[in-house]
Parts: C-alpha cells; sequence; structure tokens
C-alpha cells in the first residue's frame, strides 16, 4: 500500500479538481480541512489550521507527497512556513506548490506573501516543485459578476489578464505530484491577454446585460506594474487551451458560444 498524498485546500476551487484526478490515478489522498469530515472513497480528511499549525503534523505523518494548494487573501507566507517545517519533520519525499505569476514583480501584498511561501519551499531542504499559474478563470468571473452590479463599471486602464482554466493547471500539478521533484517549472498561462474590459464585456453579454463602462487610472507601483504587464507570463509559458469565452459558454450560455470577434466588438463598445 502506497502511503498517501496529503492535499491542502483539497476543497478549494483547484483542490476540487486535483483530488479526483489523484483518486483516478489509484492514490490515497488525505485532504488538510479546517472542519472536520468523514473520510471516504479513498479520502481521509485530517482537520487542521495552517496558520495556527493546529493538526499539521497528524496531517503529514506518514506522507511521501505534499500538494500545498491552500492560499487566501494573507498570510500565505505564514501558512506555508508552517507547513513546511511540519513536512521537514515527517521526511516528506516531494512537496509541490501553486504560487501564481506575478509573485516577484507584482507590488502588492498578496504577491509578496506568495513569494514568501515559495522561499519558504525551496529553503524548507525538502525535495520541491514549483508551479507558477495565472488567474484561473472562476476568480475572473468573480470579479466580473462583482463589477457589473455597479451601474458603471470601472476600468483599470492597462490592466490586463492571461486567465487559465482551474481544471488545466490541476492536471499539470497531479502530473507533477505523480513526478520527480524538479524545482521552479515553467509558468502556466491562458490562451489570450485580455484587457479588464474585454473581460467584463464577455461577462455582460454571455448575461444579455448592457453597462456602461468608465476608464480608469491605476495609481501607484502598483498600476505601474501592471500597465507594464508584470503580471502576465508572455514568453517562455506553458499555454493552456482552454479561452475565457469557452468557459463562459459552458458555466453562463451552455446553448450559446461566444466568438472572439463578439468579444473584440464588446470591448470597443
Amino acid at each position: 500500500m502506497s502511503a498517501p498524498i496529503l492535499v491542502t485546500g483539497g476543497t478549494g476551487t483547484l483542490g476540487s479538481h486535483v483530488v479526483p484526478l489523484l483518486r483516478a490515478a489509484g492514490r490515497d489522498v488525505r485532504v488538510l480541512s479546517r472542519h472536520p469530515r468523514e473520510s471516504r472513497n479513498g479520502i481521509e480528511y485530517v482537520a487542521g489550521d495552517l496558520l495556527d499549525g493546529e493538526g499539521i503534523d497528524r496531517a503529514v505523518a506518514g506522507v511521501s507527497t505534499l500538494l500545498h494548494l491552500a492560499g487566501g487573501p494573507k498570510g500565505d507566507d505564514v501558512a506555508t512556513r508552517n507547513l513546511v517545517r511540519a513536512a521537514a519533520g515527517a521526511e516528506v519525499r516531494h512537496l509541490v506548490y501553486i504560487s501564481v505569476i506575478g509573485a516577484d514583480t507584482v507590488p502588492l501584498g498578496y504577491f509578496r506573501a506568495k513569494l514568501g511561501a515559495e522561499r519558504a519551499v525551496a529553503g524548507s531542504g525538502l525535495p520541491w516543485t514549483v508551479l507558477r499559474a495565472a488567474q484561473f478563470h472562476d476568480l475572473v468571473l468573480t470579479v466580473a459578476e462583482k463589477m457589473a452590479k455597479l451601474p458603471v463599471v470601472p476600468v483599470p486602464g492597462g490592466l490586463r489578464f492571461q486567465p487559465v482554466d482551474s481544471r488545466e493547471v490541476a492536471a499539470r500539478l497531479v502530473d507533477l505530484a505523480l513526478g520527480r521533484p524538479v524545482g521552479r517549472v515553467a509558468d502556466l498561462a491562458g490562451p489570450q491577454v485580455y484587457g479588464m474590459g474585454e473581460l467584463v464585456g464577455s461577462y455582460l453579454q454571455a448575461r444579455g446585460k448592457r453597462r456602461p463602462m468608465m476608464p480608469v487610472r491605476m495609481p501607484g507601483k502598483a498600476g505601474r506594474a501592471y500597465r507594464a504587464g508584470v503580471n502576465l507570463s508572455l514568453a517562455g509559458a506553458d499555454i493552456g487551451s482552454r479561452s475565457w469565452e469557452e468557459f463562459l459558454a459552458e458555466r453562463l450560455a451552455p446553448d450559446r458560444q461566444i466568438r472572439p470577434a463578439d468579444r473584440l466588438a464588446t470591448c470597443d463598445s
């Protein structure tokens, strides 16, 4: 019987794809969850909290590979340091971490915490693999939904994204976890770059809604960084195949395919 693979964040957007793929590969899975859950179908749930350290030692005991997917708006560096200390004590043989493109270039607290988490992984003394990915379609959809509720949609000039499908990220992570530790691997981004106006406009179109859009300027270092495209991975990255339009067509309008020409028309309007 092989040792289980521990997945943090196994109940989240990414984890909900990763865990079934690991089970389909014949691996037993242990999930670190904040709340107790019933273990079943080859999935064991262990309650714990990465920020306060509770339950982590129990979660990593006897684990061969650890996929660290858990994350939040802040504190990822602290949580990861707590996790790698426990993993080192348990002699985990492969630590896989999902980070974000721009972790070392975007001057915002979330990205700095991700970079701190990367450094904790690399300095853990454990064999490791780190994948940086672009923002998921799911996150962009959440942002578009909130912005579309406003009577006038503010569109930050120069703010661009290259969103990627979370299922493609999950498949890549599982391949990495089942292989040998390789350090930092190529970034994974989506097939197209979009301005914020294009993304929100496509969402509005799919919903059959109209909203006026007002250009705004992002101030400070963060604004300059985004206008320079430091959150994008335009060269040397692995590129996913599933576009934002395909994601929307599935999630919001299964009987209607949004065409690239429609996307451009929405942006120009």
